[in-house]
């Protein structure tokens, strides 16, 4: 794994599996603006923030209790030169017992400093991990990205000519 890729982690009272689920329930803590399934092992899920995010994400490695890996499979910024800078990147969630907690680890294997986005997307995954899925953990509550009027939009996919 590279080392300057982006990682961070929080220990918590709560048992690996209730983490587990909570980590695969991406409309709880980044956004409820996501379609597909999260949680199913290779099955494909698009996320998009407005015009300014659109991703697609594929569940690669599903370990209950310990590990979520999921690829992104496409990617569009509307704010970098090269809009496909996450493409072949992974979301990497583990899941481990230290000091009688569990702590929660996630790494952005392949987000480095090289990067446009690098430091935008830093301090948004600190406010979706250490922020939205945190407090989801701890009190049911997070705070994603909440849904635009109409829903998913379809055409977001088409404009942008992402794989679907």
């Amino acid at each position: 794994m590279n080392r300057n890729s982006y990682t961070n982690s929080f220990l918590m009272e709560k048992s690996p599996e209730y983490v587990f689920d909570a980590i695969s329930n991406f409309r709880a803590w980044w956004s409820e603006e996501i379609d597909g399934n999260t949680d199913q092992l290779n099955e494909t899920f698009f996320y998009h923030y407005e015009d300014v995010h659109l991703c697609k994400l594929k569940l690669i490695t599903s370990i209950p209790g310990e590990t979520l890996i999921y690829e992104v499979l496409d990617n569009h910024f509307s704010f970098t030169s090269d809009s496909t800078e996450w493409v072949g990147t992974e979301l990497v969630f583990e899941i481990s017992i230290e000091d009688g907690k569990t702590k929660v680890t996630i790494t952005h294997q392949g987000l480095t400093p090289e990067f446009e986005c690098y430091d935008i997307c830093c301090e948004s995954w600190e406010n979706y991990f250490s922020n939205s899925l945190f407090n989801l953990i701890e009190n049911g509550n997070g705070s994603p990205n909440r849904k635009e009027k109409d829903g998913f939009n379809a055409d977001i996919v088409k404009k942008w000519n992402l794989a679907v």
